[in-house]
């Protein structure tokens, strides 16, 4: 067990989004106070300036700082000496850039939800402006703090899977199997092109299963061939979507992997549904996020065997967060946390002028959202050419 929770240096903190009828800003302001590394002074938390600053004050937060538009926020924040350091981003997703944009070009550093645009152009500027200004940022892929996931990861990196041949990833739930999006505020610009961009279920929760596909593997995606599908009478964009994966050849690798990812709303019976199975020449692995702490092993020529967060095959990556007992479960929100945690450790290092260390640095950023961005715009010109394969490779070099 490792504890992170003591007197860290605190980072200055605020929010954009994330307010009373937000579905993850809860997830983040956990993530942000578990192990003391920030602190929530300011924000805007909702369109309308009332809620918003009811909100804030439901907080504690100073009505001075409780601001009713972001370039205000940044403009009266970076000026302050006591002025907020990192900005967490939970909006919809049509206004992701032009915030991101505006924080980034103040020199704050940035924690962005994804999809972290809405086009490709959007998010390499973003990455241009984040380096010009020496800003660092993170893409909200929290399922990748989870120790498992960890492990995983360093179990490719170590041989243990041989050559990856295969990956099945797959994000698909059915809570979206009726039109919610009459009742809901949150599903309701989910499934608008306006806003949501040129996918739904995709953008919303594929990206999620392909960074953890590419998070795990390493392996960086070629192309795609894909299918999408809208089931439920008068939703625009895609509620189910199938997707064929071909891989960019490995290192020392004599072949291509290849993949499928699966994302959908309307998978009746799935709860939560994100999971990945992987294939290599010496064995495989497998992960569901419904049970985060058992990752299943198959080496080649053995019995398969669970690995659970008290094995001694666990490496010193995944170890670093492990936050209770055996036999206690760990979930979701301490995912979140290490992610955050993990992100403070790097701007800590980097105001103290030194390299932060190297376990922390597996933090997702904003090349991984872009990644999650080509993914997107394939998928939806293969889908509208009747599954034809279409590049992946644009690069933010």
């Amino acid at each position: 067990m490792h504890n992170r929770f003591k007197k860290n240096p605190t980072l200055r903190y605020g929010m954009v989004g994330g307010g009373a009828t937000s579905q993850i800003g809860d997830s983040h302001r956990v993530a942000l106070q578990r192990d003391g590394y920030y602190d929530l002074l300011a924000g805007v938390f909702d369109i309308n300036p009332q809620d918003g600053r009811k909100f804030g004050a439901e907080l504690g937060l100073d009505p001075e700082r409780v601001y009713t538009d972001y370039r205000e926020m940044a403009a009266a924040e970076s000026a302050r000496e006591d002025g907020i350091q990192v900005v967490g981003v939970m909006t919809p997703n049509s206004t992701h850039y032009a915030i991101a944009k505006t924080f980034i070009e103040a020199g704050i550093h940035l924690i962005l939800e994804k999809p972290i645009t809405t086009n490709v152009e959007d998010a390499l500027d973003l990455i241009q402006l984040a380096r010009k200004h020496n800003v660092l940022c993170a893409s909200m892929y929290g399922y990748s703090g989870y120790p498992m996931v960890r492990q995983a990861r360093a179990m490719v990196e170590n041989g243990e899977l041989g050559d990856i041949n295969v990956v099945q990833t797959e994000f698909a739930h059915g809570n979206c199997a009726t039109a919610v999006e009459q009742q809901s505020e949150g599903a309701a610009w989910r499934n608008d092109p306006k806003i949501s961009g040129q996918t739904f279920v995709l953008g919303d929760i594929g990206t999620h299963a392909l960074h953890l596909a590419t998070f795990i593997t390493g392996l960086q995606l070629k192309e795609v061939s894909a299918d999408r599908q809208s089931f439920v009478s008068g939703r625009v964009l895609e509620d189910n979507a199938h997707v064929l994966l071909r891989f960019e050849k490995a290192e020392k690798s004599s072949q291509s992997a290849a993949g499928y990812l699966w994302a959908s709303g309307v998978a009746v019976g799935h709860r939560h549904g994100l999971g990945i199975r992987i294939f290599g020449t010496k064995g495989g692995l497998e992960w569901r996020q419904e049970h985060p702490n058992q990752l299943h092993f198959s080496p080649l020529g053995q019995t398969p065997r669970i690995l659970e967060l008290d094995s001694p095959e666990l490496y010193p990556c995944a170890q670093r967060l492990l936050r209770v007992n055996p036999g206690q479960p760990e979930g979701y929100f301490e995912a979140f946390t290490n992610v955050y945690a993990d992100f403070a450790e790097n701007i800590l290092a980097k105001m103290a002028g030194h390299e932060a260390d190297p376990l922390s640095q597996d933090f997702p950023k904003l090349e991984d959202g872009l990644a999650g961005i080509q993914f997107l715009e394939a998928c939806v010109e293969s889908s509208a050419n009747n599954g034809s394969w279409v590049s992946c490779a644009i690069h933010a070099d």
